[in-house]
């Protein structure tokens, strides 16, 4: 059997989640999802800034706040905390460990080859959004461009000892799969086992959102949330797991929970596509097991694709946000006319805008006006605009329109005290698809006691 822990669901989630989940019972694998496509883009712009940075470097907080526990109890972690840097995540750990843990050996294993962006535009990629523009068309706009590894790399490390496994952009589910298939050896070409462990990286992939969190069904009180247990996945065979949690922590693991989150991000639920395996959804049964465990079963698989999925993020103009909150009477329309206003004033400043933006949040923006509120007059609102121009300094200019709001404009407006707006850069998104033989992951393995091992692939 093998317990395989979620610890967190994304770069942000709680941070007291891994210890729990570590001191609270019994489990083997610590995985750590932080990644997702705009993280990538931040970790970017974070290590051009200072090429030691490009990781979340709260993750080696975490694993100094738990190291000492982590040897005792023989538990291991798999985490993409690497970013765009996972050497340098790695190199931290270990300077982390030789003052936490001094004399004991830790061995940090790290996936890494992912990030392509020097030789993008050399490579045979193919375009998966027809509405996208071409990739050579963005050359000087490009700030990351990483391929999508899977789970392969991450059992070369297993199998080699790691104590920790930090690897660069690897799918969600391939760090729940790895484990898994190096504990009970299962061949790549095994489709059903291999789509097992991909529905269990999916359930544990977004942290407590299966084990009572963010759950639409019955609400759970505050004591069950205020020590929520994220869920874990605890394998007797290859083809067949159980989603649970911690008894002593709170939450709820129930058919419900488990279901919501298999809906979570998938497209064709009998084609979710992954560089290991090819799942069918539509099979998969859950069925309770007793008191916050779920039986998942009955996974199918298909042989992997030639290709692997690549992200690649571009700089594509700037965007503004400005809040203000008007409060009763008539506080809806109150807030729509500043930001009326607010538009007319940029039209008459000449501003380059691409597109200007106003939300009544209170009153109906969250469902886009399909629903609103339930009272014809709310107590108060929010006032969010919204622009974004190819022109920094006009939006910026427009910045300075929104707080003299306060006293230009209706009445009963508060909520400015941040001061002025001010323009941020929007990161766009662009998806393509690369040969798997145009590209091969590396590792290299870190030991607190030596020195770095040379690069395997």
């Amino acid at each position: 059997m093998i317990r395989i822990a979620s610890a967190q669901g994304f770069w942000g989630d709680w941070p007291q989640a891994p210890a729990m989940q570590l001191r609270s019972g019994e489990i083997d694998y610590l995985v750590f999802d932080y990644l997702a496509e705009v993280t990538m883009s931040i970790m970017q712009k974070l290590r051009m800034r200072d090429p030691s940075k490009g990781y979340a470097t709260d993750f080696v907080t975490t694993v100094e706040d738990i190291l000492p526990d982590l040897l005792d109890r023989k538990v291991r972690i798999i985490s993409n905390a690497g970013g765009v840097n996972p050497l340098g995540c790695a190199e931290a750990i270990i300077e982390v460990a030789k003052r936490v843990v001094p004399g004991r050996e830790l061995k940090v294993g790290v996936v890494y080859g992912d990030d392509i962006l020097e030789n993008v535009q050399q490579l045979p990629l193919k375009e998966l959004d027809p509405q996208a523009p071409k990739l050579s068309d963005l050359k000087d706009k490009l700030i990351a461009a990483n391929v999508y590894f899977g789970a392969r790399p991450i059992v070369a490390m297993l199998e080699e000892e790691c104590d920790i496994i930090v690897t660069g952009r690897v799918t969600d589910t391939g760090l729940t799969l790895a484990p898994m298939m190096h504990h009970f050896g299962v061949k790549w070409d095994d489709w059903d086992a291999l789509a097992t462990g991909i529905v269990a990286g999916h359930i544990l992939e977004c942290g407590a959102q299966s084990s009572g969190g963010n759950f639409l069904g019955r609400p759970l009180a505050i004591d069950e949330l205020e020590q929520i247990g994220f869920p874990i996945a605890e394998f007797h065979s290859p083809t067949e797991f159980y989603v649970t949690k911690h008894e002593s922590l709170g939450g709820c693991v129930t058919t419900q929970t488990v279901k919501e989150q298999l809906l979570y991000e998938i497209g064709d639920p009998k084609d979710y596509i992954t560089p290991d395996v090819v799942v069918d959804f539509s099979t998969i049964k859950a069925t309770a097991s007793g008191e916050n465990r779920v039986a998942v079963s009955g996974v199918k698989g298909d042989p992997a694709t030639d290709s692997y999925k690549v992200s690649c993020a571009y700089q594509d103009g700037y965007i503004m946000n400005a809040t203000l909150v008007y409060a009763w009477p008539d506080a809806a329309k109150k807030a729509a006319d500043a930001g009326e206003i607010a538009r007319r004033r940029a039209e008459h400043l000449g501003l380059r805008l691409t597109d200007f933006r106003v939300d009544v949040v209170g009153a109906g923006a969250c469902h886009m006006g399909a629903h609103t509120a339930a009272e014809g007059n709310p107590v108060e609102v929010t006032l969010r605009l919204t622009a974004r121009s190819d022109h920094k300094a006009d939006l910026a200019r427009l910045g300075q329109e929104v707080v003299p709001l306060v006293l230009t404009g209706p009445s009963g407006a508060t909520g400015f005290a941040g001061g002025r707006p001010r323009p941020s850069d929007v990161l766009a998104y662009w998806p393509g698809l690369l040969d798997k033989d145009a590209v091969t992951p590396k590792t290299r393995i870190f030991s607190s006691t030596n020195t770095p091992e040379a690069a395997t692939t």
